[in-house]
């Protein structure tokens, strides 16, 4: 009997680190957890309104992984955050003539500029649909701002992934 658990948790053992040798192996990293490269470790935040929404939360995920942002200098890299745009178009209409769904598409238009170097530009695009309907404008309302700033966390995930795929040379 002790010999079978013994025999069980070596198995387990080997198991578990077979899968972990495994999704090491082709690259899987947990989301969110991303290596910027020592060079972007120290940074200057440019932006046309500091105290956007945007700017808050890409400050926010800088702060959260390790990223610490000082005054503008020749000597540090910039991360430039140009202007944020949000824009809709109509996907389907009611008989009536109403709009039934709108497509909501957020984009961020930023750049990475190593020092001495030209900047590189970059857009982050997030899409999502959005169902109206008229009988619960203030419902609705409601649904559309929330489903805004869940567009505006994920640019600025993305402007995250950006910056660790940043190569620096």
């Amino acid at each position: 009997m002790l010999t079978l658990t013994k025999y069980m948790r070596q198995l387990m053992f080997s198991a578990l680190a077979l899968v972990m040798m495994t999704s090491a192996g082709c690259g899987f990293h947990l989301q969110g957890s991303y290596s910027i490269p020592p060079q972007l470790r120290t940074l200057s935040l440019i932006t046309p309104d500091q105290y956007s929404e945007l700017s808050r939360l890409v400050q926010d995920r800088l702060r959260l992984h390790n990223i610490s942002v000082k005054p503008v200098s020749a000597k540090l890299p910039r991360l430039t955050l140009m202007k944020d745009s949000l824009e809709r178009s109509t996907l389907s209409i009611y008989p009536t003539g109403n709009v039934a769904e709108y497509e909501l598409i957020y984009r961020v238009f930023f750049s990475i500029a190593m020092p001495d170097k030209e900047a590189q530009s970059f857009t982050a695009e997030v899409r999502r649909d959005y169902l109206d309907d008229p009988r619960t404008a203030l419902a609705k309302s409601r649904e559309m701002d929330l489903l805004v700033k869940e567009m505006r966390v994920q640019a600025a995930d993305y402007i995250i992934q950006t910056l660790a795929a940043t190569e620096v040379k």
